[in-house]
């Protein structure tokens, strides 16, 4: 008899700061900045298979996944400070107005 037992998976979500999840300029600018940082990652070569090491059949697939989650990681934790200077420069101009 074949016995079937359930699993649960545990995923760690990192959550926006409050404060971007209070201001939706906030939120907005910390989501480019994991955009950028997605795409910075990608061409340093974050997510490809170590060279060497025989990939499985949906590794290139689930890897975007990760490089992705860790850019939105890193931007969620204050990133390079894209998004921090995209809100200074907004908020620059709203006083201006």
């Amino acid at each position: 008899m074949l016995e079937v037992t359930q699993m649960h998976a545990r995923m760690t979500v990192v959550d926006r700061p409050p404060s971007a999840r209070a201001d939706p300029h906030r939120a907005a600018a910390t989501e480019f900045e994991a955009i950028v940082l997605a795409e910075l990652l990608r061409a340093a070569g974050a997510g490809k298979p170590i060279s060497g090491i025989e990939s499985g059949v949906g590794e290139d697939q689930f890897a975007s996944f990760l490089v992705d989650a860790q850019a939105r990681a890193i931007a969620a934790q204050g990133g390079i400070g894209l998004a921090e200077m995209m809100i200074r420069a907004s908020d620059r101009n709203r006083e201006g107005e």
